[in-house]
């Protein structure tokens, strides 16, 4: 394993070298910043140990211009610094790990082994689709060189999105991450979330970052920007699925025509009653008042309307009679076949 040391103090790097080279490392040597940077950038190493206070180009600065330029490899800082917010910059500044002096060499030896387990996988401090920005340590998203002004919830959220950016991450997942254990309430919680969060990074920009996949759960475009969304053209949506009976108040399939012939009928027996006043309430023919909101004229029905309705129930009478002795005929021929 190749480990790069980066420290000013040329005893304590001699004996570095000693001891790692002991231990079964290949180890490289720099006293100072530029030049550790230097063979940083030249060379594939496991793990680099940085210290912070470097002439030329101090810790941090090397650090971050690493990472900046996505080189992952992993980095212990070995410095003098034990506050506890110089161990908060050097972590959040893109540090794997982070050891004071003075330190136990055997610890040294192990932690190199563990942060060169981890590899060289990418693990950037900013996160980062197209032009949306987060930094989870400063709290700030940025959409371009807006900044955006998120909830500690949305900030959450959308730093679990950009950790899986491209891909389809379900509900339940969301929950687990960005809500804990705890969590008892409703599951949709999380589509209120993603709406708040699409109106603040998606459409005031005419982007659709977000996307939703149907059945499976929320993918955020890898460029940040998957699909832009003319102003100017309305935005087509999926149908949203209907609640049983739905269609009964939609007016449309066998139920909604059952629906309108009741509510025809109901609109026929309210003619029926404006028509006929005093029928009901016992005031006098030619009232001249209003029911089911129909006005009734002074002299009552219309002249023959009454005749017409009786003409017509008298017809449909005959009809169904016609029918009747028809079909009762037709079953007694049949009958009177079968016996003979």
């Amino acid at each position: 394993m190749r480990v790069l040391v980066v420290d000013d103090e040329v005893r304590l790097a001699r004996s570095l070298k000693l001891g790692l080279e002991a231990e079964g490392f290949a180890v490289d040597v720099a006293h100072d910043g530029t030049d550790g940077l230097w063979l940083a950038r030249e060379n594939a190493y496991d793990a680099i140990v940085l210290d912070l206070m470097l002439p030329g180009v101090n810790g941090y600065r090397v650090c971050s211009t690493l990472r900046e330029e996505r080189n992952w490899t992993p980095i212990l800082m070995l410095t003098a610094k034990d506050g506890e917010w110089d161990q908060v910059e050097g972590l959040d500044t893109g540090a794997d790990d982070y050891l004071t002096k003075p330190f136990s060499f055997p610890v040294l030896v192990a932690r190199l082994r563990a942060v060169a387990r981890r590899g060289t996988r990418e693990r950037p401090t900013v996160l980062e689709a197209g032009d949306l920005r987060l930094d989870p340590a400063a709290r700030r998203a940025w959409r371009g060189d807006d900044e955006l002004s998120l909830t500690s919830r949305e900030l959450s959220l959308l730093a679990f999105l950009l950790r899986h950016v491209g891909d389809v991450v379900s509900k339940r997942q969301v929950l687990d991450s960005v809500w804990d254990d705890d969590f008892d309430g409703d599951p949709n919680i999380v589509e209120v979330y993603v709406r708040h969060l699409r109106n603040k990074i998606d459409r005031p920009y005419d982007r659709a970052a977000i996307q939703t996949v149907r059945g499976a759960g929320y993918r955020l475009a890898s460029d940040g920007a998957d699909v832009a969304v003319p102003r100017s053209c309305p935005v087509v949506t999926a149908r949203p699925r209907r609640r049983p009976g739905a269609h009964h108040r939609r007016g449309d399939g066998r139920g909604g025509r059952r629906v309108r012939a009741r509510r025809a009928a109901a609109r026929a027996r309210a003619r029926r009653l404006a028509v006929r006043p005093g029928r009901h309430d016992g005031r006098a023919a030619g009232g001249g008042d209003r029911r089911a909101g129909r006005a009734v004229r002074p002299g009552g029905a219309r002249p023959g309307h009454g005749r017409r309705r009786a003409h017509d129930r008298r017809r449909g009478r005959r009809r169904r009679g016609r029918r009747g002795r028809r079909r009762r005929g037709r079953r007694g021929r049949g009958l009177a076949g079968h016996h003979g």
